[in-house]
């Protein structure tokens, strides 16, 4: 346990930071896992719109690198292209 007072406050927000990254990536998650299972229906352009405006957000908080980000997109992209394709 640190005995330094900006050590332990450093602690306490480092710990709020990892809270709020995880709740963003499970999102980010979820919302790619939804594009993924749309792909093909009408409500495929909305899932997919969303998916890519959270990798965007995520990375402009450098919640996740935006080369990651951009990575994610490009492969996200080339799934439902070929999902819409069959």
């Amino acid at each position: 346990m640190a005995n330094i007072k900006s050590q332990k406050k450093r602690i306490l927000t480092n710990a709020k930071a990892t809270e709020r990254n995880k709740a963003v990536r499970s999102e980010l998650r979820s919302r790619v896992k939804n594009a993924l299972e749309t792909a093909g229906t009408p409500e495929s352009p909305e899932a997919l719109r969303l998916a890519v405006k959270r990798l965007d957000k995520a990375a402009a908080k450098r919640t996740i690198h935006p080369k990651q980000a951009a990575r994610r997109k490009s492969r996200l992209m080339r799934k439902i292209n070929a999902a819409s394709a069959k």
